[in-house]
């Protein structure tokens, strides 16, 4: 089981105010925007537009593990945590393991229902946004 696998698990396992409050955890835990890259974000660079909280994703790839970051508002704590979520899940793995991210996995985290249909659509986006990048990237060592 990857390690995917085991963190859409552990979501599946919760109740759903428990899924709420390990969200918040992955916001808290959410790294900083490196430095190099606020300067991208100020300028509107790599923003998800589809989404309404204003999210920045950087995807690439050193050799074949993805090399990620994000950004992602404290005031918007449940956005925060799914991309920190992501982060944990993504940053450092192989690049087809990126391209394969289920477009559900809002619903496989049981989270389709708690988080609402704008945001779910907001953040599926950010998924595809991910997944796209992972292969452009891994076009480009090729």
């Amino acid at each position: 089981m990857s390690d995917l696998e085991k963190g859409l698990s552990r979501f599946r396992r919760l109740n759903r105010e428990m899924r709420l409050q390990l969200l918040l955890n992955y916001a808290r835990k959410f790294p900083d925007l490196p430095q190099e890259l606020e300067a991208a974000r100020d300028a509107g660079l790599n923003r998800v537009e589809e989404c309404q909280t204003p999210v920045f994703v950087w995807v690439g790839a050193d050799e074949e593990r993805v090399v990620m970051h994000a950004y992602a508002p404290r005031e918007a704590p449940t956005v925060r945590g799914f991309m920190g979520f992501l982060m944990e899940q993504l940053h450092g793995a192989p690049v087809e393991e990126v391209e394969a991210l289920p477009m559900d996995i809002l619903e496989k985290m049981g989270l389709g229902e708690v988080l609402g249909p704008t945001r779910t659509r907001g953040l599926t986006s950010v998924v595809d946004r991910i997944r796209r990048d992972a292969t452009r990237s891994r076009t480009a060592h090729s």
